[in-house]
């Protein structure tokens, strides 16, 4: 069985991802089980320089917030600003701007930029909305950038309202941040009559914007133009997803994932229209398959934002899903061998990719055990989603003891 398994697995390489596919994905989504574990981004890490460097790859997404990536972005393509400051406030979730590997990555981009082309540049993207566990931005940003930006290149007559309008509206910003909010529907302002005005004029200012395209890419630019569009998704899904934080009803956390989920979509649609990319996020985000959470007794379905790409793009994106052997310093010891990653465990490498489709013909006569996992933060491969992956990439030891 080891033997049979080791021929499905080759080294973590770009020609050995290639070798899996049946083509170059427009979206090449790479999984991590876990996060922060720096050994998992220093792969993932080396697999974009390759797939740059091999493939003409020219894009990073990665499970972060959509506003503060074009921070990092603007640093790697212009050099806008510094390397401590951009790690310091184009990340969010906390524990991504501490991560030593994406400093890494974010360095490499610069130096790989210093005087090419824009052409030839390598681009960073967050396609995560600005949202995190326990609250949700202000629209403000994205509203006001929106509108400013049509406020420049269209007839004043043409838009729906003025700065002072959407400012009056909005009011003070930390009545849409208030963490309480995410607990109880009564603290958040997401469905009172200012919001609603919000959400229409939103729509109305994103209508303008894809009315008006012709002339906007024309007179301002192509990059421009993009830009304003993350705004106007971004305007209208944060408005989406208060509106849904302030509901009573018992579907209202399925609602919140949907809207998370179907902003990220959004976002690596747009991604892809640019060109092809590697898109770097939990499992549970890239997965085809239907994702789930169980929050008291209460069990929560939802369709990722890798479900819906696929649905989409079809053959042009790609899922490759992560697992880990162990995470010793948080309890994880060696996986049981009756489970995929116990099989795995046994393989002498410490890291491979391992073809999916051969192993799935290796076990057409055994089901393996599905792994339960000590510690909540790692989410074991479930088996009955390995044969909807494109590939498995096995870690065997997260490198801490």
């Amino acid at each position: 069985m080891t033997a049979a398994i080791a021929d499905a697995a080759h080294a973590v390489d770009a020609a050995a991802v290639m070798g899996l596919l049946p083509g170059r994905p427009r979206l090449l989504a790479l999984g991590e089980p876990t996060h922060g574990e720096d050994v998992l981004l220093d792969l993932r890490n080396e697999l974009f320089r390759q797939l740059v460097e091999q493939e003409g790859y020219r894009t990073i997404a990665i499970e972060s917030d959509c506003l503060m990536g074009l921070i990092v972005d603007d640093y790697v393509t212009t050099g806008t600003g510094t390397l401590d400051e951009v790690m310091e406030r184009g990340f969010s979730h906390g524990w991504f701007n501490a991560s030593a590997a994406n400093r890494e990555l974010v360095r490499w981009m610069r130096a790989y930029n210093d005087g090419r082309p824009a052409s030839e540049r390598v681009r960073f993207a967050g396609f995560d909305g600005p949202l995190e566990i326990s609250s949700a931005a202000s629209p403000r940003q994205a509203l006001a950038a929106l509108h400013g930006y049509l406020t420049a290149w269209v007839d004043a007559d043409l838009l729906p309202c003025t700065a002072q309008t959407l400012d009056r509206l909005l009011g003070a910003d930390d009545q849409w941040t208030n963490p309480a909010a995410m607990m109880d529907p009564s603290q958040s302002v997401g469905q009172t009559p200012e919001a609603r005005q919000l959400r229409l004029l939103a729509d109305d200012l994103v209508a303008l914007l894809d009315a008006q395209t012709p002339h906007l890419i024309a007179a301002s630019s192509r990059e421009d133009w993009h830009r304003a569009r993350l705004y106007g998704r971004t305007a209208t899904g944060l408005l989406r997803y208060h509106f849904w934080m302030a509901d009573t009803s018992p579907s209202r956390m399925a609602r919140l994932l949907d809207v998370r989920a179907s902003m990220m979509t959004a976002n690596l649609l747009a991604i892809a229209e640019r060109g092809p990319a590697l898109v770097h996020a939990h499992n549970g985000h890239l997965q085809r398959d239907k994702s789930t959470m169980r929050m008291g007794d209460t069990l929560l379905e939802w369709w990722s934002a890798g479900a819906n790409v696929s649905a989409h793009l079809g053959e042009r994106y790609a899922f490759l899903a992560t697992a880990l052997g162990t995470i010793r310093h948080r309890g994880v010891d060696a996986p049981p061998p009756d489970t995929i990653e116990g099989l795995l465990y046994a393989l002498p490498q410490e890291h491979s990719i391992v073809d999916t489709r051969r192993l799935a013909t290796i076990l057409a006569d055994r089901t393996p055990a599905a792994r339960v996992s000590p510690w909540f933060g790692y989410s074991p491969l479930d088996p009955a989603h390995v044969a909807s992956t494109d590939g498995i990439v096995f870690v065997k030891d997260a490198g801490r003891s």
